[in-house]
This record gives structure tokens, sequence and C-alpha cells, in this order.
């Protein structure tokens, strides 16, 4: 049960490559984030991956108009169909080749899919249609002479609309119609990018790559098309007139798309095929009843290239409510247009990167847009002028991570020389400090959680307040030295780092920010320090390549200190949380456990082949001999000291147990295979007869030759290459202080496993008396701490939870006496759980304060790990009710304001308080209602009053 972790979610990708969705309720937005999928729900300020993830990285994604049904798409033409109620794939389907894009019918009957320039109709499962077979081919459409870029349907799903590379649209029709012939339109100069249809008409906006956009009239309306019945035109006779033009015979055209459903994998070839519903004679063109004519053109780069020439279009978007058209171009600006007039509404310059995809939502009044260069994602609210979401991870590569005391924040460091502060319970990034001018080496908070500090290769070391967001201290050394590592002592007063270049240790004062003492005694660079997390000591570990172990005492003025010999250069190091014993991992692949006060060895972990390790492209060595070079260089315990979690260039990572020193659960982070190094064997296909293909590239001659092996020492790719593929590696793990997460830091983001509990059963000195039927047979007899006890023992939560809330207030108190401690410790995480999702709010806060106020003063009775998850509840309770107080206090305020100076005014004007007055009453509504109901009170009791005078008159009456 204690390594039942399970991925819980990703954070530090936003976005990477695709469109983006909306759910039918626009209040969520769904991102492919490499071979995984998220979705931010705005309305909450909540953000979820989804479980699943596919061989390669998702470059399509359609959501169904009920918002069940998801398809998505890699980049190797791999579609999943996936349940966004259960969140599974319940169907895989394999295109022959990539899918340009991807689009579901407005009915829910159909979804089509563009390959090449091939357009496939597949009928979507559900129980609109009756189809339960998810990939049940129904059409095909040739597009054009080159690669479908985009699908729209009309508001009725009977016309399907397709733009091409080679600057025409096609409009199609699903279903044979009488009254109808496919019609190209053509007259842009460049790629079609996207076209729209008008909501409940057939006319047709289109825009290209160079900014034009065309306005198109249809000469029909969409209730004049007549589908045509099954006894006009039989499927075998279309056959064999598609059989006889291809033979030569001169026959009448038939207004419906050649077809054959048996056909899975149409020919992309036109040879000798024809489209039946093409009409080539021009007079019966001319006479045709549905044809298109141009409204207009219009130039939408004009704007765009004032700044930059070559400015280009790259996404565009319609709301078909609001008749609101979204344009980004390459320059970072997008802009707003209101048609059919196209009269610019808005504008606004979000990066200097290209734009990648533009969406409106179904109400119109929220714009999604993304950037893949710099994974940048937000919501933009048009009308208000306000960012809904504004979100953008590391540019580059994710390089050290580190947990707030209480588990609630992470801090992450990237090459890109940025510090983000991530909430684990939101998963949004809600400060980003970008002070570093080089890349940032480490991060870590101070115990008090007040600060956080980091270490650059720009030769500071910068400390960061969590509450004001500012950098408050930089610290620099007296010769310029590069920072690899860095730590902060218990206290939060000391702060050391240890150069790369410069083989020293540098130590400063946090209150003061003067350089203390420069720790001398390294001989090569020094790659890892600690402090002892024991608030009385003031012992220092560091690390360095000259394969030696140092313990310093950052108390004493000189430098003495004890030095471990490692036998190999040191990676990590890491103190265990009770302060006694210290891990280190070297280049021989091993991790090793030492006692500080002796400084002799308690345990060998023999972790390189545990750790594993596939083989790149170029690699000329095989997976195998790539094992034997494997090391591990991020380490870290346990909130407990009894396991070590340990990972480095590897896609998997190890949890150890250190006292018997053997693998206890290994976790794989990833199975993208659009990085490169999780094959072990290079593909045949790959090889040739002059050997491995991905060493031979064809470049010109004055980029080096035709060889791209790699030069000695690069350990992330060639980034100058023409197709360059990031190397999968753990950068950093950590565990949260809790106990009931851990995070580790890869090529892909910041990934975050949990702990499962939702299926285990765990229970604890379980007997054969304890059973839930007794449970609920001691709660009837009023048997509260029977029941609860037995609760506890079978360790279900459900019903702990039933058990807790039947217990009367005023027996808390009494209740949390009679506990043993043991019983005390499981109660408390059931509290610190319960307390993030009750309403119960006061209660609970009550049964915490009874059980710390009789077992807090024991000595082991409450763990670590229990207290901080029961701070991190109480701190996220508290930011919550915290905004809903202040903003009823205000709101509280001004009514009151408003009350006091209309009576005021109402006094000095001899007004009564039934006296209209137009603009007061418009303002204080809420008090006017209440005036309207008091007075409805009194005249229904003039009433009440009135009948029973009349009653009693007439017994009166009766009596006389």
């Amino acid at each position: 049960m204690k390594f039942g972790y399970k991925f819980s979610n990703l954070l530090g990708t936003i976005y990477r490559n695709g469109n983006l969705v909306f759910t039918p309720d626009g209040n969520s937005v769904i991102s492919p984030v490499g071979n995984r999928i998220t979705v931010y729900d705005l309305k909450n300020n909540k953000s979820r991956t989804l479980s699943l993830e596919s061989r390669y990285n998702y470059t399509n994604i359609a959501l169904s108009p009920d918002g069940s049904l998801m398809l998505a798409i890699n980049e190797t033409g791999d579609a999943q169909l996936i349940s966004m109620v259960s969140c599974t794939v319940i169907h895989r389907h394999k295109f022959q080749t990539g899918v340009q894009c991807v689009s579901f019918s407005p009915d829910g009957r159909y979804f089509a899919v563009a390959r090449e320039n091939l357009v496939l109709i597949f009928s979507a499962p559900g129980e609109i249609t009756g189809e339960y077979n998810p990939f049940v081919l129904k059409r095909s459409f040739l597009g054009g002479y080159d690669d479908v870029t985009w699908l729209d349907w009309s508001s009725d799903s009977k016309l399907l609309a397709i733009g091409c590379r080679d600057s025409s649209t096609k409009i199609c029709a699903i279903k044979h119609t009488r009254n109808f012939r496919t019609y190209n339109l053509s007259g842009h100069t460049d790629a079609i990018v996207s076209c729209f249809f008008e909501s409940n008409s057939l006319h047709i906006n289109t825009v290209s790559r160079n900014g034009q956009l065309c306005l198109w009239e249809c000469s029909m309306a969409p209730s004049d098309l007549v589908e045509a019945d099954e006894t006009d035109v039989a499927p075998p006779q279309r056959k064999k007139k598609a059989t006889a033009k291809k033979n030569g015979s001169d026959e009448e055209n038939e207004s419906e798309d050649d077809v054959d459903n048996n056909v899975e994998r149409p020919q992309v070839e036109t040879n000798g095929t024809e489209d039946d519903n093409e009409i080539k004679d021009e007079e019966i063109r001319k006479s045709h009843p549905f044809f298109y004519s141009k409204l207009g053109r219009h130039y939408l780069a004009n704007e765009p290239r004032k700044e930059k020439r070559d400015a280009l279009l790259t996404a565009a978007n319609y709301n078909r409510q609001t008749k609101v058209l979204v344009v980004g171009f390459s320059t970072g600006a997008f802009y707003l247009y209101e048609l059919p007039d196209v009269n610019m509404i808005h504008s606004l310059s979000i990066s200097d990167y290209p734009i990648s995809t533009a969406l409106f939502n179904c109400t119109g009044d929220w714009v999604a847009l993304a950037s893949k260069e710099i994974g940048q994602l937000l919501v933009w609210e048009w009308q208000s002028e306000q960012y809904i979401m504004k979100q953008q991870g590391h540019s580059s590569e994710m390089t050290c991570i580190a947990y707030s005391p209480d588990g609630q924040y992470i801090a992450t460091g990237g090459e890109d020389s940025k510090v983000k502060l991530w909430n684990t319970q939101s998963s949004f990034c809600f400060v980003t400090f970008s002070e570093h001018t080089s890349g940032v080496s480490a991060v870590t908070f101070s115990r008090n959680k007040k600060f956080l500090v980091s270490s650059s290769l720009d030769g500071t070391v910068r400390a960061f307040d969590i509450i004001r967001y500012r950098n408050f201290r930089t610290f620099t050394s007296p010769t310029p030295a590069q920072f690899a590592c860095v730590a902060v002592d218990y206290s939060g007063e000391l702060v050391v780092a240890g150069g790369q270049d410069v083989f020293d240790i540098y130590l400063w004062s946090i209150k003061t920010g003067k350089l203390l003492e420069v720790i001398s005694g390294h001989e090569g660079p020094v790659t890892s320090v600690a402090f002892s997390p024991v608030p009385t000591s003031s012992t220092l570990i560091s690390g360095s390549w000259d394969k030696t172990v140092k313990i310093w005492n950052c108390l004493e003025s000189n430098s003495e200190h004890e030095t471990i010999d490692a036998l190999s250069d040191v990676t990590s190091v890491t103190f265990s949380p009770s302060g006694e014993e210290v891990a280190v991992s070297t280049l021989s692949g091993t991790i090793t456990v030492f006692d500080v006060k002796s400084a002799t060895q308690v345990t060998t972990i023999e972790g390189r082949d545990d750790l594993g390790g596939g083989r790149l492209e170029t690699d000329v060595v095989t997976a195998k001999t790539n094992t034997q070079s494997n090391y591990f260089s991020t380490i870290e315990y346990s909130a407990d000291g009894e396991c070590l979690l340990a990972a480095g260039k590897s896609a998997n990572i190890c949890i150890y147990h250190v006292r018997e020193a053997i693998l206890l659960k290994k976790f794989q982070i990833t199975q993208n295979f659009s990085l490169d190094g999780l094959n072990d064997f290079i593909s045949r296909k790959h090889l040739s007869e002059f050997g491995n293909m991905a060493l031979v590239k064809e470049r010109e001659q004055l980029e080096g030759g035709n060889v791209a092996i790699r030069l000695p020492g690069v350990r992330k790719g060639d980034m100058s290459a023409r197709r360059f593929q990031p190397e999968v590696r753990v950068f950093s793990v950590r565990f949260s202080p809790t106990g009931q997460a851990f995070a580790a830091a890869g090529t892909e983001g910041l990934c975050i496993y949990a702990l499962d509990k939702g299926v285990v059963f765990d229970p604890f000195d379980l007997s054969l008396e304890v059973t839930p039927k007794a449970v609920h047979e001691s709660l009837k007899r009023l048997e509260y701490t029977k029941a609860l006890v037995m609760s506890l023992k079978l360790n279900e939560s459900n019903l702990v939870t039933l058990v807790l809330e039947r217990v009367p207030y005023k027996d808390i108190e009494l209740l949390c006496a009679d506990l043993s401690p043991d019983f005390a410790q499981r109660l408390l995480q059931h509290l610190s759980r319960l307390l993030q999702s009750s309403p119960h709010i006061e209660f609970y806060l009550q049964w915490c304060c009874c059980l710390l106020t009789k077992h807090g003063y024991h000595d082991g009775v409450f763990q670590q790990t229990a207290l901080l998850g029961l701070h991190e509840s109480i701190s996220n309770k508290y930011e919550m009710l915290n905004k809903i107080c202040d903003f009823n206090k205000y709101t509280m305020r001004v009514l009151l304001d408003r009350s006091e100076k209309l009576k005021e005014l109402k006094q000095s004007n001899g007004e009564n308080d039934d006296a209209e007055d137009g603009d007061s009453d418009d303002e204080m509504l809420l008090i006017r209602n209440q005036d309207d109901k008091i007075l409805e009170r009194e005249f229904d009791d003039d009433e009440e009053s009135e009948e029973d005078s009349e009653e009693n008159a007439e017994e009166s009456d009766e009596s006389s």
C-alpha cells in the first residue's frame, strides 16, 4: 500500500502542439501536452491531466458536441477514441499516415478526418446514430491537389467545407442531394488556413495564409437542399456509372461523390477517377441553382505588416453566434474582426512568437490562444480585456524542483533562467521570477515557508519573498563563480552554495546578505550540498567530483571537516529526516549510506542495472553497453526515512529500501517514443547497407557535411540538427513532506505521482469481530468510542466519516481522551483529508483541537507527515474562506454605507420612507425589495385584521 503511487498530474507543460478544444459548456479548455491531455477548468481554477497516454505526441483532438467522446490522434496517425466520462481509451484505430485535422459534426452523428488530401467520414458511435462500432467508414472525399488544412461543418451537418494547401476550398455533401453539386471556391493566392460556415446558412468565409479574407454568398438556403430518395439513384448504379466513366462512356453526371464503403484505404492518386457530382458541361453549370458568389476580399495582414513585413497568418477561428473572427499572426499578435463588415474591434500582442492555434468558446466571450515555441496558453476575455488564464511553462528543460515545507507549493527552476511557483491543489503557476540571467541549477525553500533560494550559473544566489513575490537578497562571490547547488539551514539564517568552476563553498547570512565564509577543501566541482534537518545541528554535507564527501560544521570559524572517500565522482547527497545518516550517489551507479557521526558506511545499493537505459538514434553502441555508464543524478529520502527515491538519465524512477538495500518498485515516467532513448534496439527500417540512417543526414556543404555524429561531451542532443529529438531524462525527484506524493522533473515536465487509496483495503489490527455491521450496531447503541476504534481498524474512509459525524459535538473531547496513541495518529490522517472537502469545518476543527490537546504533549504520537498534511489542509481551507469572507465583508460594508447615505438623504429632504426616489431605488434595489416585502406583510396583516373584524361583526349579528 505504501508504494501504490500512480500518475496524478502533469505540471510545467501547458501546451506542446496541436489544436485546442473547449468543452460544450465553455468553462474548460482541453490542451494536448506531448503524449498526454490536460483539462483546464477555468471556472474552478484547476487543471488535471488524464492518466492515459499515447506512444507519440498528440497533434489533433476533437470533442463530440455532448462532451462524452474525444478523438485524439498522434503524429504517426494512431487514433484513440476516449470516453470523457471514465477517462479511458475505448478504441484504437491506425491511419496510414499523419492526420492534418479532425472534426465532429454539430449533430454528433459523424466525424471527419483529413489525411493528406483525403477526407474520411466516419459514423460516430453512440445513442444518436445507434452505431457502436467505433470507426465505421461512411464516405470518402478527395479534397484537392495538396494536403487538407481545415474542415468545417455546416450548422445542419449536411455540408462539409474542405480547405486545402493548394489555396482552394471544396464544398461537399454528406448525403445524396438532388439540387446540390460539389463546388470549388478559388481566389486565394496562398494556402487556406481556415474556412467557416455562417450560422443556419450556407454562406462561407475563407482565410488564407497571406492574410486574405474572402466572403462568399450561397444562392441557396439550407432548407432548399432536398435529399434524394434511395430509389432515385441506387448505390449499385453509382458504381456502374463510375465504372462506365473509367471505360470512357458518356453518361449523365450525378450529384454525389464516388464512394466505395468497402475501401478502408482510398488511393491518393486520381488517375482515371472523377467526381460524380462534378458537372463539366459549362451550360449546365451556368444554369445550376447551387453556386457561390464572392461578396468581397479583405487584406487582414496589412496591420501586422506595418511592424514586420513578412508577417503571416498562422491561426484563425470564427464564432457563429457573435459573428466575430479572431486571426493570429506569426508576430505574436491577434486581431478581432466583426463580420460581415470586417471592422476591427480588438487587437493585442501576447508575445514575439507565432500563435499556433486560436479558438472561441461556445458563447464567444473567451478566446484561447497558444504558442508552441514557448509553450504558452492563455484565455482572453476580449470584452472586459482581461486574462481568464495565462500560463506558460519553462521554454527549456526543467532542471530542479523543491517542495515547500507543507507540501502546498512546488518551486521549479529551468535552463530558461526562470524560477516558477506552482500550487499543488490547482496545478497552476501563480508567480514567475525572472531575475536570473542564466540557467537555474538548484532551488530550495526555507523551513518557515517565507522565502525560497535559487542558485544559477550566472554567478548569483537569489532569495525570493513568497509573500510579496520579490527578490529581496542577491548573494555573490568575491570572484565570479558558477553555482551548481544551494542549501538553507534549519533556522533559515544561513545559505550555502557550491561552485562549479571554482571549487569552493560560500556561506552567506540571510539577514545581512554578507558573505560569512569561503570554505575550501574540495579539488573538483561541488555538485551537491545539504544541511542537517535537525534544529540543534549545523552540520553541512558536500559532495564533489573529487570523489569525496566532506562533513563540515558551519558554526566553527575554521575549515575543519571530516572527509569520506566515495571511490567515484559524487553526483548527489541528501540527509535522512532524522539527520543521522546521509546517502551519496556516485558516477559508478551506486548509492552509499553513511553514518554522519561515525563516518562509517551503513549500506550500499547497486542500482546501475535497475536504472536501465535505452539506445539513442545516433548511438554506435548497444543499449546494454549504455547501461554500464548509467548513474543516479538525483536522490531523495522518503518522509519516514525508510526508503530512497532515485533517478537519472533514464525513463525509470527507482524506490529502494535503505536497510535491506533492495529495489521495492520502479516507475516509468513516460512511454512517449517521440523522445529519444526509449528504444532498446534500432528499428530495422532505419538500417540500410550503409548502417544506421540516423548517422547520415542530407546537409549542405557549408553545414558540416553529411555525418551527424555528436561531439564529445554533448549530453542533450544537437539542437542545430534539422530533426531534433529531445532525450528522455529525469533531472530531479523530490518527495512531498506529507509522504502522500512525489514529483519528478523530466523532459516532458513535472510529473506528480500520488498514493491511490481508492480501491485498496488496508486494515489495521483487524480481528474477526471487527466488521462494518458491528460498527453500525455500535452506533445504534450509542457506543461511539467502540464504533470509532473499529472503523479505524477497518481503515475505510467512508465508514470513519460516518462515525465521526454521528458523534455529538459535546462528546468529542471525551472520545479523543479515550483513544490510544496508535488510533490518534490514524484519526489525525483521516481528519486532514476530510478538512479538504467537507463543509463541516468547525466540527472537524473541534476534532483536531481536542485530539492535539489530549495527545500532542506525548512524544512520538503524531508523525511529522500527518501534522504537515493537517497544516496543508487548514492552509488551503483558510485561503478559500479568506476570499469568500473578504468579498462578503466588502459587499456588506458597501450596502450599509449606501443605506446610511440614503437615510441621511431622506431625512435632509424631509421625505417619508415610502417616497419615490428613482435613482436611489435603482442603486439600492436590495433595500427597496426588503421594504416592499415589509409593506406586503403589513398589507396582509391589515387584510387579515379586516377579515377578523368582519367575522366578529357577523358573529355579533348572529348572536343578536
